[in-house]
């Protein structure tokens, strides 16, 4: 939803912009429905890695076989509809829409199955996040999205992602799963993301000025309090803390933006 809300501001040009119905209904997709699909598609496909996770047992919920059938038409009932307006809406978008159906379907669903695949994994997360943004900015009638934006932002989500692989190494390894952390292990990961975060605040601050330089601290102080603590249960609490970081930052960022904007 967030990535979609920047795609949007960015496109505008007034902020009554954002009353639009178009923009107003698939606020709601992303708030609701996509959520479905993404988190459904997840817990279907990741049930018996799922069941060995204690973060998944203990701090989020685990979906049983038994309630998949009913899921699946959930995703289909609340996703469907909308990919049918996009395409009524103009091409452009109904194809930026299925692009992002891509990444968030087989980031977890077979035959491709990317979150087993090191690399592929973070890259297909990134993909889902970042394609959101690129919909909600040609469904506001944006042209030409930046080249540097979508690598900036690519790196910033795959950095989100590969961290939040970290908590799961020992759950994924039990079930045979190669993951990126898995496969580059636990702090070459956290560095890993490190200096993606790094390389896409220098990336995003040519478009945008000083902001990411100054917000990308915070990521770098949490990079390198992680590689400081060999305590899986402290590693897991400050990954509890990025679902915060993540909301502010861009929320932040965006007031900024508004008033520059829109005066």
């Amino acid at each position: 939803m967030g990535t979609y809300f920047i795609g949007v501001l960015v496109a505008t040009n007034f902020l009554t912009d954002f009353l639009y119905p178009e923009i107003l209904i698939f606020a709601f997709f992303f708030l609701i429905p996509a959520n479905i699909l993404i988190y459904g598609i997840n817990d279907i496909f990741d049930y018996e890695t799922d069941k060995l996770n204690p973060k998944k047992v203990e701090y989020e919920a685990l979906l049983v076989p038994e309630k998949h059938k009913s899921v699946w038409v959930w995703i289909l009932a609340t996703n469907i509809p909308f990919l049918v307006y996009a395409f009524t809406l103009s091409t452009k978008t109904g194809i930026y829409l299925l692009v992002f159906y891509f990444f968030a379907v087989f980031y977890s669903a077979t035959p491709i199955r990317a979150k087993i695949r090191p690399f592929f994994d973070s890259l297909f997360s990134a993909g889902h996040y970042i394609f959101t943004g690129v919909f909600g900015y040609f469904l506001a009638g944006g042209e030409g999205f930046p080249l540097i934006g979508f690598i900036a932002g690519i790196l910033w989500a795959m950095a989100m992602h590969a961290y939040s692989a970290v908590p799961d190494i020992k759950a994924d390894t039990d079930a045979g799963f190669k993951t990126i952390a898995t496969w580059l292990g636990r702090n070459k990961t956290i560095v890993l993301c490190l200096i993606f975060y790094v390389a896409s605040a220098i990336l995003f601050s040519t478009l945008i000025g000083v902001f990411p330089l100054v917000a990308v601290l915070v990521y770098v102080f949490l990079m390198f309090k992680s590689l400081k603590t060999s305590d899986d249960s402290k590693l897991f609490k400050i990954y509890t803390y990025f679902p915060w970081v993540n909301f502010v930052t861009p929320m932040v960022w965006s007031i900024i933006y508004m008033v520059t904007k829109f005066g």
